[in-house]
């Protein structure tokens, strides 16, 4: 009974610390959620049933508050589609995409800011509790998230 006690003080203190930290984030949680590129899709893509807001808000561990901002797009076509749509508009708009980044995967920098481009699989849908969803699945259904750190000097990264 004691270590259930301390367990669910901990995790309350926790939970105050979490709010605490995101204090203030607000605005920037807005910045993000406005940004055009969260809107920008290749021709077909189509914004996913179940995701039709931007996904926006805030996070901190140990010391690190980041805010972050997210839309989810289901696209018929193909993940090569998706990346020369990508490759392109970002660039455009100032992105620097990252070189060090694996094959296949795309992230791009931008003024303290890391945009990352995910292509979804029924297995990372079942991770995040999205169970069976054919219309990502089939072709390229992805996510494209961006990320900023709060008030720590950290600069975010791929």
């Amino acid at each position: 009974m004691s270590t259930a006690l301390a367990a669910a003080t901990l995790t309350g203190c926790a939970l105050l610390e979490l709010a605490r930290d995101c204090e203030g984030t607000d605005d920037r949680v807005k910045e993000l959620a406005a940004l055009d590129v969260l809107d920008s899709r290749p021709d077909g893509a189509t914004i996913a049933r179940g995701f039709e807001e931007v996904d926006a808000g805030c996070w901190a561990d140990s010391g690190d508050v980041v805010v972050y901002a997210g839309r989810t797009y289901a696209f018929p076509g193909t993940r090569a589609e998706v990346t020369a749509h990508y490759r392109t508009a970002l660039v455009r708009e100032g992105w620097i995409p990252d070189p060090e980044v694996l094959p296949g995967d795309l992230c791009f920098t931008r003024e303290g800011m890391a945009l990352w481009i995910v292509f979804l699989t029924a297995e990372r849908l079942a991770e995040d509790g999205h169970g069976s969803r054919p219309d990502l699945t089939t072709g390229a259904g992805y996510s494209v998230g961006i990320d900023s750190y709060v008030g720590s000097g950290a600069e975010a990264s791929c």
